[in-house]
């Protein structure tokens, strides 16, 4: 990437996503709309659309639903997991976390991070668990897998269920193992700004547990078991993939290996031309390695409002994903445990700060953030 760099403005969200796709998904809209069997929802297209992740992922089942928030929900639930039980979460990361775990009745337990990879610390995770614990459910986040080795090793010795939140790591391998299939079940989401994203919502469970998968596929269908209609086995959820978006994922599944590859390059890009600004507030995540994937590209920096203003100034638009701890969110602060404290959640939400990355960005526009993130580092203007 030794091209000139470029002052147009660079948006932090793509507004051209599936440009590239435009006729294509006229075309499956169509087909989808007019096909005589009329079936919009979990049909032979969504059938495809899991046999073709089951074969891709090693998965021995996958489930696909309304998105990756149902998708956890649906494994709490098809776990059993409810009122008096508890469940262990990151302290920093996205609300489902811990919404999920409310809505099926339980109590979330916030375990701090580790400050490097911004993933449950194991340690502190172990600390946490009680006589109600009943599950694990780490995150990754942003590029960086949570430590999973450690993570499935706690949950065995202590007789938990390891529920693993992979929405964001397609693409993501540790130690040989795709991202989504180190726990007792995963989940992908494919909101249109992850890694196989698409222009709709939507997700899918992954696990080996056959009769897991068989209640999870009840629950997405208010408890139906997809054989005798109106017949309902359990209290379900209106949780149901659209025909639509699975004929749309099958398009897009050939690419997938290119965009993420380009994703991959970008990032890898950013971590060498970032590498010598620690010194200077501005922490990046090393380049490539196991366990990495290439959703977000996030640094770490001491002055955080002071980079983002001087980036929009230099029109690189950028993202703050959590400026508050799960813990301190109004939500979920009356559950969390009394007296916790989270020093490595608080400083993530205090320093986090997300870059331009999608399959399509220019070199020019790379180079102009890099030169834009070094300007302010190293006190120079743009």
């Amino acid at each position: 990437m030794t091209v000139a760099a470029e002052r147009t403005a660079i948006p932090f969200f793509a507004p051209d996503l599936f440009e590239a796709d435009r006729e294509t998904l006229l075309e499956l809209l169509y087909e989808v709309g007019t096909d005589p069997e009329q079936r919009f929802i979990l049909g032979r297209r969504t059938a495809r659309f899991e046999d073709a992740l089951r074969a891709r992922l090693g998965s021995a089942d996958v489930v696909a639903c309304s998105s990756g928030t149902s998708a956890l929900t649906l494994v709490l639930a098809a776990m059993g997991i409810g009122p008096g039980d508890e469940v262990i979460v990151p302290a920093f990361g996205c609300a489902p976390l811990a919404s999920t775990v409310l809505a099926v009745g339980a109590v979330p337990v916030f375990a701090d991070i580790d400050p490097a990879t911004l993933t449950m610390d194991p340690e502190h995770a172990q600390e946490q668990v009680s006589g109600r614990t009943r599950a694990l459910m780490p995150a990754h986040m942003f590029s960086v897998m949570a430590d999973m080795p450690r993570l499935r090793d706690l949950a065995a010795r202590t007789g938990l269920r390891l529920v693993e939140d992979s929405a964001l790591a397609q693409g993501g391998v540790l130690r040989g193992r795709p991202a989504g299939r180190w726990g007792d079940a995963g989940v992908y989401s494919f909101v249109q700004v992850k890694v196989f994203g698409m222009p709709g919502e939507g997700g899918v469970v992954l696990t080996d547990d056959a009769a897991l998968a068989g209640r999870v596929r009840m629950l997405r269908n208010h408890g139906q078991d997809g054989r005798n209609r109106f017949l309902h086995h359990h209290v379900g959820h209106n949780s149901r993939f659209d025909e639509v978006m699975a004929a749309v994922q099958l398009h897009r599944l050939a690419g997938l290996e290119e965009r993420i590859a380009r994703r991959t390059a970008i990032c890898d890009h950013y971590s060498a031309a970032f590498a010598d600004l620690a010194g200077a507030g501005v922490a990046a995540p090393p380049a490539g390695g196991d366990g990495r994937f290439p959703y977000v590209y996030t640094l770490l920096c001491e002055d955080r409002d002071g980079l983002r203003a001087h980036l929009a100034a230099a029109g690189v638009d950028t993202h703050v994903y959590y400026p508050r701890t799960l813990p301190e969110q109004p939500a979920f602060a009356p559950h969390a445990r009394a007296g916790g404290d989270w020093p490595r959640a608080r400083e993530a939400a205090r320093r986090n700060i997300s870059l331009p990355l999608y399959p399509h960005l220019t070199d020019a526009a790379v180079e102009h953030v890099v030169s834009a993130v070094r300007a302010f580092a190293l006190g120079r203007k743009p």
